[in-house]
């Protein structure tokens, strides 16, 4: 791990493997998590001999914890500085959920900057939220009553979030155990400011601006973020394919492990994956 200052002075952890593989795919988590959400596809990938490199947004894992800084169009910065530090080119980009809205503000406002293909997980765009003229997602008050408790409880917060909302498949209490220890590691600062983000921005421009490839994977039974975002997605990424996790909630990347990665890595590989 090393980190990279961006131009207004904050260091985002990097994590780097494998620096000489064959291609690069950076990978950016959701909120409340880390890079670690990915550790069950990042040895895949190696194993495959890609190199991965992935980071810690600003206010989570080990990156720098700033007051202000947590829109989508910083935070696409943030990994557009990243991309030029490392110097990479024809890269792969991946985002789960929170990660999937700024990996897209990243194809709008920084031009998808070497990106060669994009891969959206259980992505929270264009709009986590609902709002004149968009009436899918959840409803702000709902996504306020979440920043009042990650004010007052986060600690339940990341309970909830962990063994109630992630999953839809059974899981051994130790998963759910480990990703709210994720989320604990987040700052308070990052938990709120970000969730105030997810709750205002409006990434329906967005799409648009989406000129690669691009899949699509997302959970039937997600509760999270709502089937209606990932067809909206699909319909308005020209070219985008779909794949739906009929037992599969938000927490995609493990809810139905061996079935998600067979996609994922399909995906990855340029393969045409098969759900089943």
């Amino acid at each position: 791990m090393f980190f990279v200052e961006v131009s207004d002075g904050v260091k985002v952890a990097v994590y780097d493997y494998n620096p000489k593989g064959k291609q690069t795919v950076l990978l950016v988590h959701g909120w409340p998590l880390s890079h670690k959400m990915y550790e069950y596809q990042i040895n895949c990938l190696l194993d495959l001999g890609y190199r991965v490199t992935a980071l810690d947004l600003r206010g989570f894992g080990a990156s720098d914890t700033p007051a202000r800084g947590y829109s989508y169009d910083r935070m696409a910065n943030d990994i557009y500085e990243v991309v030029c530090a490392l110097d990479l080119k024809d890269f792969i980009l991946v985002g789960f959920s929170m990660g999937g809205a700024i990996v897209l503000r990243y194809m709008n406002c920084c031009r998808g900057y070497g990106v060669k293909k994009l891969i959206l997980l259980s992505a929270a765009a264009p709009s986590w939220t609902r709002r004149e003229g968009f009436p899918y997602g959840l409803t702000r008050e709902y996504v306020d009553q979440l920043i009042c408790q990650a004010r007052t409880d986060r600690a339940k917060l990341a309970w909830t979030f962990s063994h109630k909302q992630l999953f839809a498949s059974a899981q051994s209490e130790q998963i759910k155990d480990w990703f709210q220890d994720i989320a604990m590691e987040a700052s308070g600062v990052g938990t709120i400011k970000a969730a105030c983000s997810l709750r205002d921005e409006d990434g329906r421009a967005d799409l648009a601006c989406v000129n690669v490839p691009t899949v699509i994977i997302h959970g039937a039974k997600d509760t999270v973020v709502s089937n209606d975002l990932a067809m909206i997605q699909q319909k308005g990424i020209k070219g985008s394919k779909l794949y739906n996790l009929a037992n599969s909630g938000h927490g995609i990347v493990y809810d139905e492990l061996e079935k998600f990665n067979r996609i994922f890595l399909g995906a990855v590989k340029g393969e045409v994956p098969t759900v089943s």
